[in-house]
């Protein structure tokens, strides 16, 4: 395309970005993907997303679209081109065979398989080939996949709902219920995106809760996670009456998982996982990692206290979210306590938006690789 500007470059991505979100909630292990292509007067002639796991790519779908069109245009893709063999073909050689001249690419595949593999078979072929428009864009839509590929565990949100005073319950053991109708819905819309949430032992023998995506339709399994070191976890739990949702792990340490209490487990149909560690941070570590080989690539930690604030000393949160209501509970009120104080205020994106009565505070926890 002559005469392409920056800016150009940054429209059209932008384009394959809001594409991409289309896969939210349905790709997983996969990223999201968007991509589009644009001939030589500026016309978008394709136009395709990642629309599920295992499906074909956001690449297939904009070139199957464009036809002959794509001879001679540029690709705009949220994700270098695959080079590789999985569930699917390698993209990157049918973008060649395609006839496609030029291909911008927002970021780089973190996955060590493609890691500018798909790039350099591009290149090899004659394309030209620029990386980099909207990275940051692009590094953000699919933080849960940069984090497995970059640190091997999912990319993890703390989740509360406080009171004014910074309480999560009224009193220990005593199940409160804080959040107004508004609020819910946006807690159950975000368990129908992520991949699984999770809760200690005390929060599940407090709250016995279902762990279900409701209101919002859910595309996939949701699966549900209790970590549970002694495995404290009763055989009549609620949870354990939903199998239909999607499975339930329990991870635990390695004496429990032969006792009688895991037998029962599993016979309701849960999976007892025994994890290795000699402290509560190796523990989690590993206990995440695991999680990876079932598919987690998002876990979204929704209590209780005691579970989030051994995660953030392990340094293995990437997000926090909470729910202020306009409630006080008191001296005898269950503090939350899982962060030091300022972190909120310190971090990344901070943003609070009013949801009904309530006021939803969320920002991200930046870590180096």
């Amino acid at each position: 395309m002559a005469g392409v500007s920056a800016a150009d470059d940054a429209q059209h991505m932008a384009r394959a970005l809001f594409l991409a979100e289309r896969g939210r909630g349905r790709t997983t292990p996969n990223p999201m993907v968007g991509a589009v292509v644009i001939d030589d007067e500026g016309v978008v002639v394709g136009r395709g997303s990642h629309e599920v796991a295992g499906g074909p790519h956001a690449e297939v779908h904009a070139l199957r679209d464009a036809g002959d069109r794509a001879r001679g245009a540029t690709l705009y893709c949220t994700l270098e081109p695959c080079s590789h063999t999985g569930r699917t073909g390698p993209c990157a050689p049918l973008v060649a065979d395609a006839g496609i001249r030029r291909v911008v690419v927002a970021s780089v595949d973190p996955n060590p398989r493609v890691a500018g593999r798909g790039l350099d078979h591009l290149r090899a072929r004659g394309i030209d080939v620029t990386v980099g428009v909207l990275e940051r864009e692009a590094e953000a839509l699919n933080r849960p996949f940069f984090t497995v590929m970059h640190s091997g565990r999912p990319f993890v949100t703390l989740k509360a709902a406080l009171s004014l005073d910074g309480c999560v319950a009224a009193a220990p053991g005593q199940r409160t219920s804080l959040t107004d109708a508004a609020s819910m819905r946006i807690i159950h819309r975000e368990r129908a995106e992520v991949d699984a949430i999770a809760i200690g032992s005390e929060t599940l023998l407090v709250d016995d809760p279902v762990l279900t995506a409701r209101v919002a339709y859910r595309h996939r399994p949701l699966i549900r996670v209790v970590f549970d070191r002694r495995l404290r976890t009763p055989d009549t739990a609620k949870v354990l009456t939903t199998m239909e949702s999607g499975p339930v792990i329990i991870l635990t340490e390695e004496p429990q998982v032969h006792s009688h209490v895991a037998r029962a487990l599993e016979k309701r149909g849960a999976h007892v996982e025994a994890i290795g560690g000699a402290d509560s941070s190796s523990f989690l570590d590993a206990a995440l990692r695991r999680l990876v080989g079932h598919g987690v690539n998002s876990l979204l930690v929704e209590g209780g206290p005691t579970l989030q604030k051994a995660l953030w000393e392990a340094s293995l949160v990437d997000r926090i979210e909470l729910f202020i209501t306009p409630a006080n509970l008191g001296p005898s009120g269950v503090r939350w306590a899982s962060v030091p104080d300022g972190t909120i205020a310190s971090l990344n994106g901070l943003r609070a938006v009013p949801i009904g009565d309530d006021v939803r505070v969320e920002g991200d926890v930046y870590r180096p690789h």
